[in-house]
């Protein structure tokens, strides 16, 4: 199967990351995306993440009853802080058989050589690349394992839903209405 790992923090789940996982199996020739929550991002603060076991439940609950998606709790059970390099090697090694996608956005290809062991990244596995606003990526120049999906863009992001939260403000049709039921219970 080509699979996608589709990493993140997932702090919140929201509807730009459900739609774009749904593009991609439609019309990118996935035939599954791995919603990889990560416990942590060696870019970003620690600190401002919710539980691992929260947002894995929050991911599970958004994708529960589409059998093209599925959460994974893969990298909890590798040392942290976890890297991709190493994630794609297990993942291959534990599922011989697949093929896997790493799919990023266009916004993190701009940083892509600060990636950890980029080179080996890019010289051993397929990348998938989505637009982000701002970020724009000449599909031309890139390697012939790296395509440019031409998905709609999103412009949403979980810290928008944080705040938006915080601030008390009613944000549900962001969010999968069993994370929102779920977030809301937990008083976030």
């Amino acid at each position: 199967m080509n699979i996608g790992i589709f990493s993140g923090s997932f702090n919140p789940v929201h509807i730009g990351h459900l739609a774009l996982a749904n593009y991609l199996c439609e019309y990118e020739g996935l035939d599954e995306v791995w919603f990889m929550v990560t416990p942590h991002n060696p870019l970003k603060e620690e600190v401002s993440l919710m539980s691992d076991e929260l947002r894995l439940k929050l991911v599970r609950l958004a994708i529960e009853g589409y059998p093209k998606f599925r959460a994974s709790d893969f990298e909890f059970h590798l040392p942290r802080p976890s890297y991709t390099v190493h994630t794609l090697d297990k993942l291959k090694q534990a599922y011989p058989q697949d093929t896997f996608h790493l799919i990023i956005g266009s916004d993190n290809w701009a940083l892509f050589s600060r990636w950890y062991q980029s080179e080996r990244i890019l010289a051993e596995n397929f990348i998938l690349i989505y637009p982000r606003p701002g970020y724009a990526v000449d599909g031309n120049t890139l390697p012939q394992n790296v395509k440019l999906a031409s998905s709609p863009t999103f412009e949403i992001s979980s810290t928008f839903i944080r705040q938006a939260m915080e601030e008390g403000r009613d944000v549900r049709y962001f969010l999968h209405p069993a994370v929102y039921e779920a977030l809301r219970q937990t008083n976030l």
